[in-house]
């Protein structure tokens, strides 16, 4: 024991600050993709739309006008996109893509014989610094007891899984902001879904929904949560969350990185008021 207490203060103290203070991803992460649309060529971005494995990046013509958009939403960060066309697509390190809107995870740009007419822009979103500060007062105020959520694998291949688990360990710390995770829903407020819906586990989905009281939250974790993913839809898919159940927050990545789960929950907290 005296060993284990001597380790401990040697250690000090591991957990990040985030989110108080912002969090640098590691060299070589791979972070949303940002076209510029003002360099992008239509025809190499129908290369880079060839190469993506879950369309993300998708073109429509109709005449001599194009459409290109851009699903942060289906997006897996695979970086294929950039490598087939890095002189108007980059990969980027932002993680902090959670958000209450799901049209806020599309870009779109139209084209005009060839060149770009419009740019439609992403929405702003709430500062992730004030979400932290009043994460503790929601949670008390609305809830008046610390939060509790209950994790839903509803078909994942556990990439997301292996995510959601760091977020109890010592450099996360997910209880310090009064957050726990349960294991019946009919303790939970929060269901942290993952994976495209299988047939299979379309019912337990909504059984598990309707047995989370009120007032409850459902967010979405990970690209095959937010639209279906690298699966999308098929015989034995449904796609995403929000085709079996009602959705607060979407938070894309393949998997998302711990701190992108935290900053989609902190979201969640500020949507319930």
């Amino acid at each position: 024991m005296l060993k284990i207490l001597r380790k401990t203060l040697q250690t000090g103290r591991v957990t990040i600050p985030y989110p108080s203070k912002p969090d640098e991803p590691p060299d070589g992460f791979l972070g949303k993709p940002v076209i510029d649309f003002a360099k992008a060529d239509l025809e190499k971005l129908r290369v880079a739309e060839s190469v993506c494995p879950t369309r993300a990046i998708s073109i429509e013509t109709d005449g001599a006008k194009s459409t290109v958009r851009l699903s942060y939403a289906s997006c897996i960060f695979c970086g294929r996109c950039a490598e087939a066309y890095p002189e108007a697509i980059a990969m980027t390190t932002e993680f902090e893509l959670a958000t209450t809107r799901k049209e806020r995870l599309l870009v779109s740009a139209d084209y005009v014989d060839g060149k770009p007419a419009q740019v439609i822009a992403l929405p702003s979103q709430p500062s992730l610094e004030q979400l932290g500060e009043q994460t503790k007062r929601e949670i008390f105020r609305i809830f008046r007891r610390s939060l509790h959520i209950r994790e839903v694998d509803a078909g994942s291949c556990n990439g997301c899984e292996l995510e959601i688990a760091a977020l109890n360990n010592p450099i996360y710390d997910l209880e310090r902001f009064g957050l726990h995770f349960v294991a019946s829903p009919r303790h939970a407020d929060m269901l942290l879904v993952t994976g495209p819906v299988t047939r299979n586990m379309e019912i337990a989905l909504k059984k598990t929904y309707e047995a989370t009281p009120d007032p409850k939250l459902v967010v979405a974790v990970g690209a095959c949560a937010c639209s279906g993913g690298i699966f999308g839809e098929s015989y034995a898919s449904k796609g995403g969350v929000d085709k079996v159940i009602p959705v607060d927050v979407y938070i894309p990545g393949c998997p998302p990185r711990p701190q992108a789960i935290l900053h989609g929950i902190l979201l969640a907290i500020g949507r319930v008021k």
